[in-house]
């Protein structure tokens, strides 16, 4: 790359006055920034990091205490990365956080033009509605909720429910498009059975002459049940990635691709013993231990993790993993978009 993008031009008076007199009519020069603006690799504010479950769960209880479902819309403790403090983001472009629906609740009916998806942590019984259909959560479901339907959480249960949340609110708000409304009911009518999506979209199945109305998936929910079979059977059926083990993505099953145009979602087991190669990639990625215990090595961060721990790992960052037990991972990132814009690149070993 020309040397000019290495270098800081030395000062004149000439110069300063030039600049100043740029300044005054809002403009300013390339040559200045240009190694700034135009880097010769990634470089970001995003750190990795570890939110152990141990220490969070507590907060999100009491949580439950100081302030009700209704009165907070939604009860979530975010994540917020160390590196980008104040800015309610876990990456420069996705949100995560934590959130609580205590049994008797409901999360009143809203919608945005972020895109949304719940990754179930605990719980056996709250429920998702979603465009006039409820969905029941189980721990180690995905369920999405697309850009601008309305959603909205109860919990008939006995037992609290929580679960990670991961939006594009960052990326959504980069463009200034953000925008939001209340249905006017506390909970959306219910004008679908449960399961409907399910079996209209999941089961390598589509209405006939189905054409999609927008750009997420049509299925609500992905049951944690199938998926982790699938991994299981891939692990019996031959060997594992040398990076990822196990790996595979959540897909729309009316188009191929991802289930969000903004978010990627995926699942990958680590058999016991697994010594994973480093590899790095450029979107910045937040896991989530669904099962076992493991190590992960992040640029010069260690992170022992276990069951519902949550750790992000920045965008070009090198992160190999370890499983001290046979462990899966849920993870998700923006991925879609970077691909969508043809910015995505990867870097590590491949499979012979």
């Amino acid at each position: 790359m020309d040397a000019a993008f290495h270098s800081k031009l030395e000062g004149t008076a000439e110069r300063s006055e030039f600049y100043q007199r740029l300044n005054e009519k809002s403009a300013a020069p390339l040559w200045e920034v240009l190694a700034e603006i135009v880097r010769t690799e990634p470089r970001t504010a995003c750190v990795p990091a570890l939110w152990r479950y141990e220490d969070v769960r507590p907060l999100v209880m009491e949580s439950g205490k100081i302030i009700t479902a209704k009165e907070a819309e939604r009860r979530v403790l975010i994540l917020e990365n160390p590196g980008l403090r104040g800015q309610s983001r876990i990456t420069q472009s996705l949100y995560a956080g934590m959130q609580l629906v205590l049994p008797g609740e409901i999360a009143p009916s809203h919608r945005h033009t972020a895109s949304a998806l719940r990754f179930i942590l605990e719980g056996d019984g709250g429920y998702t509605a979603v465009d006039g259909e409820r969905t029941t959560m189980h721990a180690g479901d995905l369920i999405l909720t697309p850009s601008w339907t309305f959603h909205d959480h109860g919990n008939p249960s006995d037992r609290p429910v929580v679960w990670l949340d991961g939006l594009d609110i960052p990326t959504v708000n980069h463009f200034d498009t953000s925008f939001a409304e209340h249905h006017p009911e506390e909970t959306q009518p219910v004008t679908r059975g449960e399961g409907d999506a399910l079996a209209r979209y999941g089961a390598n199945l589509l209405p006939l002459e189905y054409t999609p109305r927008k750009l997420a998936a049509p299925l609500l929910s992905y049951p944690y049940a199938r998926s982790r079979a699938a991994l299981e059977q891939l692990h019996r059926n031959g060997p594992a990635h040398p990076c990822h083990g196990v790996k595979m993505q959540y897909v729309n099953p009316a188009t191929g691709g991802y289930p969000m145009p903004t978010m990627g979602a995926f699942l990958q087991l680590l058999p016991a013993g697994f010594r994973g190669a480093a590899c790095r990639s450029t979107d910045a990625t937040v896991y989530c231990c669904v099962e076992g215990c493991g190590h992960t090595q992040a640029g010069d961060h260690s992170f022992e993790w276990k069951e519902h721990d949550v750790f992000v790992v920045p965008s070009w960052c090198p992160v190999s993993h370890r499983a001290h037990e046979e462990a899966v991972l849920f993870s998700f990132s923006d991925r879609p978009a970077q691909k969508a814009l043809g910015i995505w690149r990867e870097d590590g070993p491949t499979p012979k």
